[in-house]
């Protein structure tokens, strides 16, 4: 069991023993108002469970701290969030560094994606489908529901199920789903965050509606549900973990197209940034810069302008890693001069001046990027490390300080 794991369920362990304790004695009286579900676990007590297991991954390095992906993967949630139904979650999105195909939903509002699944998506509709159906489980409060219709069950019982179905969906460890299976018995159910049938219909139905809402294709989540089940067919054991946790039927595909039929579909086009973020991903998950490189410049035809773009940003970040510094600082200028509105080729081409001596050009381009984009994190993250590198500490610390005063803090 690695440390992250035996932290995980240490944690899990003593913060369930401490919500179920007065939930228990309390369990024949329901609220006047709210869920029943708040009897056993408060929407303040599922926020502490979630955020102790993020910190707990963040700490271990399994969550991807790369700043231009995590500002993407959390302006596409709050996109969605923003339209869900029950406004109460502070929502928080993360990606897992896990080449895997996987998504998963914590308590209180902490929804992570695997680096895979991001790549194995298609459009953009796509992947908000997948973000919109994990919000619902949160929204609908699928995790507290099943907590209170078992609360017969113990306390210990109950706390290693929800150990292992979560640490068995997050950390992907056989040892610890083997562990939470002989602990909470017949409960744990492979380890898996395996909602109820039920459940997953309503994730379904209310996150089709969230798309809808939110300005995508609704048929972007059934259409990747029907992408995975095609590539795999029925060798179950062969599914990625996403379908392993999020069981798909032919039935469940059809009737998330019918309720995508209800909505007028409009022309929806994938954003720049989920080109550019996918393009980022891809070069971090490649074995060797040459192997992204060479996969950047094979697709560059037959492709939509929007993914050509990340190809492009592909291959111009692939020359930067392979030390090619002249040639991408050539490529990000190209990039820039057709579109001066995207922060990426700022910073990929202010790296570039920087690793070819040229550190006051470095820092110009930085400055006037951060004129015409004030208060970008990634942006002002990038500025700072460059004032840094130039022994600039003051400005750096002026630019950082205003920027955590201004934005939510991020480690």
């Amino acid at each position: 069991m690695s440390l992250v794991t035996f932290r995980c369920a240490t944690i899990i362990a003593v913060l369930l023993g401490l919500v179920f304790r007065p939930a228990l004695a309390v369990e024949n009286t329901l609220p006047d108002i709210g869920s029943p579900a708040d009897t056993v676990l408060t929407k303040d007590q599922e926020m502490i469970i979630g955020r102790s297991i993020f910190n707990s991954l963040r700490d271990a390095g399994q969550i991807l701290t790369d700043p231009e992906v995590q500002e993407y993967i959390q302006n596409l949630g709050q996109r969605l969030a923003a339209n869900a139904q029950n406004g109460d979650f502070r929502f928080h999105f993360f990606v897992v560094n896990e080449p895997t195909i996987n998504a998963f939903a914590l308590p209180g509002g902490y929804v992570g994606v695997h680096s895979g699944l991001i790549l194995a998506t298609k459009t953009e509709s796509e992947l908000a489908g997948v973000l919109a159906h994990e919000i619902s489980h949160v929204t609908q409060r699928h995790i507290s529901r099943a907590i209170y219709a078992n609360q017969h069950t113990s306390i210990l019982t109950m706390a290693a199920m929800l150990g292992a179905i979560l640490l068995g969906a997050v950390t992907g460890d056989s040892n610890v789903i083997a562990g939470g299976v002989a602990g909470a018995q017949s409960m744990a159910a492979q380890g898996q965050i395996n909602f109820t049938r039920e459940n997953e219909y309503e994730a379904d139905r209310v996150g089709v509606g969230l798309l809808a809402a939110s300005g995508f294709d609704p048929y972007g989540m059934p259409d990747f549900f029907a992408t995975l089940a095609r590539k795999t067919g029925t060798l179950g054991y062969q599914a990625p973990e996403f379908l392993r946790t999020h069981p798909v039927t032919v039935n469940r595909i059809a009737e998330t197209r019918a309720r995508a039929a209800d909505y007028a579909v409009g022309e929806v086009h994938d954003s720049i940034g989920y080109s550019l973020t996918r393009a980022r991903i891809r070069l971090m998950s490649s074995p060797t810069p040459e192997k992204a490189l060479s996969y950047f410049r094979a697709n560059l035809q037959n492709l939509t302008d929007t993914d050509q773009l990340g190809a492009e940003y592909g291959i111009a970040l692939s020359l930067s890693e392979l030390g090619r510094f002249e040639e991408a600082k050539k490529k990000f200028s190209e990039l820039l001069s057709t579109h001066e509105g995207t922060i990426h080729f700022y910073t990929g081409y202010a790296a570039a001046q920087a690793a070819t001596g040229d550190n006051k050009g470095a820092l110009a381009t930085l400055k006037e990027a951060s004129k015409l984009f004030p208060r970008n994190v990634p942006l002002t993250i990038r500025y700072a490390e460059a004032l840094m590198h130039n022994n600039q500490n003051k400005e750096a610390h002026r630019i950082l300080l205003d920027l955590y005063n201004q934005v939510p803090p991020t480690p």
